[in-house]
């Protein structure tokens, strides 16, 4: 039986990314791997070999991160006593340090492998390029009024290295035909 209402009409949920759907399935199969081979090496060793491993690693990476943030400091202080903005050749390195040291301080041996090999600087250097190329292509196809959008238009700078925020009206109404007079100049 129908009341002449009309039936309502959902809009269609938006497709998940591949991202939301494989990142904790991903997640859930490398803690299975990183404890099936804790287990291993335990039994090939001993469980106090495997501790002394993890402590080792523990050890390791807050010692990487701890360098790579009082580098990253001293970048940064060095630039702000100069005027300038800090180099972006060190920081995408110590970036990846940081997360080379974060990757050995979590328990596990294959976290501890990648973040012994993002330690070396010609992976930091190959990772950091791929990474700025990737950005940079994403913020080139960022649809207008999204965040990659705003990253683009926070970008844009005049060529003495001055960013000028503004807005522009126009006023073009149909029966405003008087002219207006000049303004005095703007000054500081």
């Amino acid at each position: 039986m129908t009341t002449g209402a009309p039936t309502p009409t959902y809009p269609a949920r938006p497709r998940r990314s591949r991202m939301r759907t494989f990142l904790p399935l991903g997640l859930a199969a490398w803690l299975v791997l990183e404890i099936w081979l804790l287990t291993v090496v335990a039994g090939a060793a001993s469980g106090f070999a495997v501790f002394l491993l993890l402590v080792a690693g523990f050890v390791l990476g807050s010692v990487v991160i701890k360098r790579a943030g009082r580098r990253a400091f001293q970048n940064l202080n060095e630039a702000l006593q100069r005027g300038g903005a800090p180099s972006s050749s060190g920081s995408s390195g110590n970036g990846l340090m940081m997360l080379g040291g974060l990757l050995l301080m979590i328990p596990g041996l294959i976290s501890d492998a990648v973040g012994l090999l993002l330690l070396i600087p010609p992976v930091q250097k190959a990772i950091g390029r791929y990474a700025e190329r990737t950005f940079d292509r994403k913020l080139r196809e960022a649809a207008p009024g999204t965040l990659g959008d705003a990253f683009q238009q926070a970008r844009m700078q005049r060529p003495d290295g001055k960013v000028v925020q503004g807005e522009v009206i126009v006023r073009d109404e149909p029966g405003d035909d008087t002219p207006q007079e000049p303004r005095p100049p703007l000054t500081r």
